[in-house]
């Protein structure tokens, strides 16, 4: 599930509240810090049940960073289309 679809109302509430650009920043940075607080204890850490598998927190972790990414992706490419349309 990509961070829109699993993010879908808090990220209207951040854009609603802030635009859409920093709405989208908004919401990738709690993502960011909840990821970084989780891997602190977590980063050598591997399946009790399957050691070839990470563990569900570095999996979790993962997720976040992968959700945030996209969120300020997009962000950046919606400026980067923006400043063009300006500058034409």
């Amino acid at each position: 599930m990509s961070a829109f679809e699993e993010h879908r109302e808090e990220l209207e509430h951040y854009e609603q509240m802030f635009g859409r650009d920093r709405g989208g920043c908004g919401i990738a940075r709690p993502l960011d810090e909840r990821a970084r607080a989780c891997g602190q204890h977590a980063v050598y850490c591997t399946s009790q049940r399957n050691p070839a598998v990470p563990a569900m927190d570095l999996r979790i972790i993962n997720q976040e960073l992968v959700h945030a990414k996209e969120l300020v992706q997009s962000v950046m490419e919606e400026l980067r289309l923006a400043r063009m349309k300006k500058e034409s």
